[in-house]
């Protein structure tokens, strides 16, 4: 089975641990900690099936995924990385 690269794209966010721009790199089943800002679980909830789809061939969801926390919100952009 295909295994890409991944990364998430912080687009907009209310939450002090994120800024637009920042990026999350998965490569596999992990997070390459070396190339990423911050993982919050909450946010890596949200954003869990949709990394996994991409790091399987599936296809990415077009537009942003939003973390779930209503008073922080954070919006990611997935994307597969070919």
């Amino acid at each position: 089975m295909e295994d890409h690269g991944v990364r998430a794209v912080v687009l907009e966010s209310g939450c002090p641990s994120y800024a637009p721009g920042d990026v999350i790199r998965f490569h596999g089943a992990f997070v390459d900690k070396e190339h990423s800002g911050a993982l919050c679980m909450v946010a890596l909830n949200a954003i869990y099936p949709f990394v996994y789809a991409a790091r399987r061939g599936g296809s990415v969801k077009d537009g942003p995924v939003q973390c779930p926390d209503c008073s922080e919100c954070v919006r990611f952009r997935i994307e597969r990385l070919d």
